[in-house]
């Protein structure tokens, strides 16, 4: 069994857990709750019989399966904190490609502080990111957490300004993230407009980085289809403003316009994937 194979088989599961917790019948809903938990203890007392006689443990968890099944009976190797580090650190290279930083400030009782450094810091899309890119790393590092929280680097007079992220919830399809591909016709520089479930957005490569974005110019509205990429400006054809696509799309031109990323990370393949929120 593959680890899709796998999230497929806890989806499972989660949606048969679901259906038992809606029996009309009380006593069969606490007969099915009761079998369900006597065999979670049989396996987790099996499970911590093998794990002590592994010699590396913190081997185990690099397994996805085996990670969540440690996690699921208390006995992963690795302490939460070290895990919420990992997953921000998958997540930089994102947030680095668009000027920004994300720090960890504390973890505490199920709950995740995090700070916004650089562009990220007070930029419209930092929301966006946050709750895409992190939540999305951390819930596969740590899906334990419960509440994220994340204090703007610069906070106004009147105190931190904190995104508040909803509690997360199990993936129910495995991956929350479309994947595009290599984009091999993006070798060398340039721009490419694709359909992604849809809706169409603006793929950038500069110096070996990919950027993705929405299409509309943030001044005139037209489409960057055409638009040229010189350096880091994107020139829209039709109104010559310039939007920097390192810096989050911030206009050269006009800094209070920019355009609307599009969270984007590469993973272990080289593979492209992008998430698409609701246009702000």
């Amino acid at each position: 069994m593959d680890d899709l194979q796998a999230r497929e088989q806890v989806a499972r599961i989660d949606a048969l857990l679901e259906q038992v917790e809606g029996f009309a019948d009380p006593a069969a809903r606490d007969t099915a709750t009761e079998l369900v938990g006597a065999l979670l203890d049989l396996y987790g007392e099996g499970l911590a019989r093998l794990v002590e006689h592994v010699a590396d443990r913190a081997a185990l968890a690099e397994d996805e399966l085996i990670s969540h099944l440690l996690l699921l009976h208390g006995m992963h190797p690795v302490p939460l904190e070290a895990r919420v580090r990992e997953a921000l650190a998958e997540v930089r290279p994102y947030l680095d490609s668009h000027g920004g930083d994300v720090q960890l400030v504390a973890v505490e009782e199920g709950k995740v502080r995090l700070q916004m450094q650089g562009s990220c810091s007070g930029c419209p899309s930092s929301a966006m990111t946050l709750k895409l890119a992190i939540e999305d790393a951390i819930h596969k590092h740590a899906p334990e957490v419960e509440q994220i929280e994340a204090e703007d680097a610069a906070p106004a007079p009147a105190g931190p300004a904190l995104v508040q992220l909803a509690p997360l919830q199990p993936a129910t399809n495995g991956d929350s993230w479309a994947t595009i591909g290599a984009l091999p016709q993006l070798r060398g520089g340039g721009t490419l407009l694709k359909d992604v479930g849809g809706e169409p957005v603006l793929f950038c490569e500069l110096a070996g980085t990919f950027y993705a974005y929405r299409p509309g110019c943030a001044g005139c509205e037209e489409s960057l289809e055409a638009a040229e990429l010189r350096g880091p400006a994107l020139h829209c054809p039709a109104c010559g403003r310039r939007f920097d696509v390192t810096r989050a799309g911030r206009c050269v031109d006009e800094p209070d316009l920019h355009l609307e990323p599009v969270p984007l990370l590469v993973d272990e393949a080289g593979m492209v994937k992008v998430a698409l929120a609701a246009p702000a």
